[in-house]
């Protein structure tokens, strides 16, 4: 009974034991359709900052194709995200180096201003983020997993990630968790335009 318990267990654990969380994991890409469900809490009237993301980002371009006021700033920009910040910005959206999640929370909490990040769903847990979170976070979860581009499938996202992924909100939900669906859908990342797609 109890190594039937623990068989379930480490099944279910399969998928984070076994995903990447080095830097080398970090270079997955949002795709168009998990950008669209923030939409709805994001308001028109405030400056969206993604400080991880490039010019054909999804956030980036989808944000501007909408016409939510949004600037960008990355590393090949010579703008890092620890030393960095805008003149001016109201909110953080963004989907951050997964193998540096906790310094980006630190960060993140220290501008005291709402913020939305896409973190693998276990982020919640652990000791140093539970200092860092506070109680002060919120949650936009989804009823399936995020597939994400890499560079090297930029045309469609790779199929059966082995993680799940939420937003991690900090003064923008209504309520401390809210659960969406997600629409799934194919749309390429085009890096060599300059006037649309995502990170």
């Amino acid at each position: 009974m109890w190594e039937s318990s623990l068989l379930e267990i480490m099944a279910i654990n399969k998928g984070y034991l076994t995903a990447d969380r080095s830097s080398a994991g970090d270079e997955v890409y949002t795709p168009f359709y998990a950008v669209e469900p923030l939409m709805e809490f994001l308001p028109k009237d405030k400056i969206i900052w993604c400080p991880f993301d490039e010019e054909w980002s999804a956030f980036y371009r989808y944000f501007r194709e909408n016409h939510y006021p949004v600037i960008r700033s990355s590393l090949s920009n010579a703008q890092d995200f620890f030393r960095y910040e805008p003149e001016k910005w109201d909110i953080l959206v963004s989907n951050p180096p997964f193998s540096k999640k906790d310094d980006v929370l630190k960060r993140a909490f220290s501008f005291g201003k709402p913020f939305a990040l896409l973190l693998p769903v276990n982020s919640i847990q652990g000791k140093a983020r539970f200092k860092i979170f506070n109680n002060d976070i919120q949650m936009l979860v989804f009823d399936s997993r995020i597939d994400y581009h890499t560079p090297e499938n930029m045309e469609i996202t790779i199929k059966g990630n082995s993680f799940g992924s939420a937003y991690f909100c900090r003064d923008l939900l209504p309520t401390k968790l809210e659960l969406r669906q997600l629409e799934k859908y194919d749309r390429p990342l085009e890096r060599g335009d300059e006037n649309g797609s995502n990170q």
